[in-house]
């Protein structure tokens, strides 16, 4: 059963050749076993954004318990320092878990890194103040840190093609939407817990021990979320893939990883940018960038957040049935051009400061957020190989993160700090849309269409 042609958008250029797909019976996918791959999948992604979620909405807080100079501005700069490191390692991370998700299994390797996440997020819970331990403290949050992000190394690599390899191809789209709502989903859980606790609690209580909860949350979330990846069966592509071999399926070196795929790694870099810088501008810096630089009201400007988050949410999973049917590379670019022209005028709505301004500048990022959020899950995974694709992808994407999408909210308060234009978050987004529509020009379609390396994959009839 051949899958069903998918239209050629008018902006197309010459692809990047496309990997060999199998040939091959199409193969079946059990729509129960897919939607649990789908829960447990987004699961991790949940705690991995909710962790993100908390650190983001409570940075002020933890300048003042981890990093005490006096200023303001320097204890942000610590504190989103401590956040911009643990994507240094994330690479690392890629390339341990990558290749051993190609090798072992894409489950095996999932299951390990959902305990490390939940690990360092709840260890974060426990460090003691600068207070009472000095410089340990910071210390001891930057090691934490470290651990999360070599985890995340593997995460989102591993749940999107976990995702991708279960789902039938003309739902690849839809489903892997699913793994974004799970990114929104725990981003409003930590977020919102934030806000209800800066509302309840005293300044003082909120700098003593409140802002330990919602870091302690995260071991039983850690719990429920390795039950649910360890009564996961392997991916079918991946199970077909070591069918091959009548041994152990032979390592592949990390440099043919690289070597073998750099072409379609640079693709890969240049849509998690886009993707990336964006996410994280809109999710993890302007909360901060609300009160710090312009000094709106925190608890309005935390809630207006949380329902652009939640609007994101209710269109998410349409934003990704729409890509199964008019194609990954359209949508994409509908974001790319938008950021382009549309990030200027939502700042400056943003800017002017009531609530109504501000609410329809949030929006409006946050609806073409969406059209990298519904796309990105299954257009990536759709870019290498089965032979190679989590190692390749988790290479690509976390070189792309660590570089330019965790260092963003370091990067812009700096620029901000350096120069005093407090326009340069628009810049920011606009500089990446740019990179993001020259990539999305050079990728080939994949909507409706096999994974390479795999035989169509169709949905099983009851």
């Amino acid at each position: 059963m051949s899958a069903a042609p998918v239209a050629t958008p008018p902006f197309r250029t010459t692809p990047v050749p496309a990997a060999p797909r199998a040939s091959g019976a199409p193969t079946a996918t059990d729509p129960a076993l897919v939607r649990r791959a789908v829960k447990a999948a987004a699961l991790g992604n949940a705690m991995e954004w909710f962790d993100f979620g908390v650190y983001s909405y409570i940075a002020v807080t933890l300048g003042k318990v981890f990093f005490p100079s006096g200023n303001p501005t320097a204890q942000l700069l610590s504190t989103f320092g401590a956040f911009a490191a643990a994507f240094l390692v994330r690479p690392l991370g890629g390339m341990v878990f990558g290749p051993l998700g190609d090798r072992v299994g894409r489950q095996k390797v999932l299951a390990v890194t959902m305990i490390m996440m939940a690990a360092g997020t709840f260890a974060i819970g426990l460090i003691p103040s600068y207070a009472t331990i000095g410089v340990w403290a910071p210390v001891l949050l930057l090691v934490a840190r470290l651990v999360q992000g070599f985890s995340t190394g593997g995460e989102y690599a591993g749940a999107s093609t976990f995702i991708a390899e279960y789902a039938p191809d003309k739902r690849r789209g839809f489903l892997g939407s699913w793994l974004e709502f799970g990114t929104l989903a725990g981003y409003i859980g930590g977020a919102g817990l934030v806000t209800l606790m800066t509302a309840l609690l005293s300044d003082g209580d909120l700098m003593s021990w409140g802002w330990r909860i919602p870091f302690l949350i995260a071991g039983p979330m850690g719990i429920v979320g390795l039950y649910l990846r360890m009564r996961l069966e392997e991916t079918p592509a991946f199970a077909a893939e070591m069918a091959k071999a009548e041994t152990e399926r032979p390592k592949v070196p990390l440099r043919e990883m690289v070597t073998d795929q750099w072409r379609t790694l640079l693709l890969c870099v240049g849509l998690v940018l886009v993707f990336n810088v964006t996410d994280y501008m809109l999710l993890s810096y302007m909360p901060s960038y609300l009160t710090s630089e312009l000094k709106y009201d925190e608890t309005h400007g935390l809630l207006v957040v949380l329902g652009v988050m939640a609007l994101m949410m209710v269109v998410q999973p349409l934003a990704g049935a729409l890509t199964d049917r008019v194609g990954r590379r359209p949508v994409i670019a509908a974001g790319c051009a938008g950021f382009l022209l549309l990030s200027v005028p939502a700042l400056l709505l943003i800017r002017e400061g009531s609530l109504l301004a501000v609410a329809l500048g949030m929006g409006a990022l946050g609806l073409l957020l969406v059209c990298f959020t519904a796309s990105m899950p299954s257009a990536l995974p759709a870019l290498f190989p089965t032979r190679v694709r989590y190692g390749s992808l988790s290479i690509g994407f976390n070189v792309s993160v660590s570089l330019f999408g965790g260092t963003t909210p370091l990067v812009v308060t700096a620029l901000i700090g350096a120069t005093g234009d407090m326009m340069m978050p628009a810049y920011y987004m606009m500089a990446a849309a740019v990179v993001g529509g020259v990539a999305v020009w050079f990728m080939t379609e994949s909507a409706g269409r096999p994974l390479p390396g795999s035989a169509p994959a169709v949905e099983q009839r009851r």
